[in-house]
């Protein structure tokens, strides 16, 4: 019986690979691009995966521009950094494309993009970046982590801290506080750099203009009173209304919706059946 349903999944499996593959093919073909799906944290290990992955598809067929399909929670700015030197080596031209979310580092990563494409159920997120404690043995958000020490250095200042913030306000590492701060300031350096070399590069404006845009783009995307949860979905909408960010609404786009989401649809509910924390995939990769 094992067998039997063995080889049914291996036969299911060979179909879907077939599927995603042709319709992989048409997105190519509409974005003018060679496409990429990233699923997963953005974590150190995975940069010799992501750079394999890039240079493999400059074998055949390779096009201008990359299209990134990106679904994360988030991970590490550093990573990001990373990932973007790879892109930039290899393409003049880069698209992320988001069907569902890319939060936190996602979010950074997608501002590295010369567009973004949406549509209203999309969402990215605020940028906080995650910082191991080594003390608590777990990632903290370092914006949220400073914000709360700020707290109570005020309510100290007034007079109104508790005995037990006391305590937790003496407890706390200054190296850790100061790599939060770093974290901050690099998260901000490279939005601000990202949108100002690559989203807005064809903005005819001044570069002044450009760099006062990019930097209220990245101080309203780190804001955590304005956000409250590091998890809050900030939509298409919220990003062109209220920040002034140019999004591509794929859904305004006749037959690229359900094409984006045909693909999209079919590989997560793969991801998903299978177990996978992390899943990539492109022409040469499933």
């Amino acid at each position: 019986m094992s067998n039997e349903y063995s080889s049914s999944q291996i036969a299911m499996d060979l179909e879907i690979k077939k599927s995603l593959a042709q319709k992989l093919n048409e997105l190519e073909k509409s974005l003018l691009a060679d496409v990429i799906f990233y699923f997963g944290e953005i974590q150190p290990g995975c940069v010799a995966i992501y750079r394999d992955l890039i240079e493999h598809i400059q074998d055949s067929d390779k096009h201008e521009a990359l299209a990134i399909f990106l679904n994360t929670p988030g991970g590490s700015v550093e990573v990001v950094e990373q990932f973007v030197n790879i892109n930039r080596y290899f393409y003049e031209r880069v698209y992320f494309v988001v069907p569902d979310y890319a939060m936190s580092a996602g979010t950074v990563f997608c501002m590295s993009g010369d567009k973004i494409y949406m549509d209203y159920s999309s969402a990215l997120g605020p940028i906080d970046p995650q910082i191991y404690n080594a003390k608590q043995k777990m990632f903290v958000p370092a914006l949220g982590y400073l914000d709360k020490m700020e707290e109570y250095v005020q309510k100290s200042k007034k007079g109104d801290l508790s005995e037990a913030e006391f305590l937790l306000l003496q407890d706390q590492d200054l190296a850790f506080i100061k790599q939060c701060e770093q974290q901050k300031n690099l998260t901000i350096e490279l939005i601000k750099k990202w949108l100002v070399m690559y989203k807005f590069k064809d903005w005819d404006v001044s570069v002044d203009k450009k760099i006062s845009r990019a930097e209220d783009i990245a101080n309203q995307l780190g804001d955590n009173k304005k956000w409250f949860s590091h998890g809050r979905c900030i939509d298409i909408k919220c990003l062109q209304d209220e920040m002034n960010l140019k999004i591509d609404d794929y859904g305004q786009v006749t037959g690229l919706r359900e094409l984006i989401r045909s693909y999209n649809d079919l590989i997560i509910s793969y991801i998903r059946r299978m177990g996978y924390m992390m899943f990539l995939h492109s022409r040469n990769n499933f």
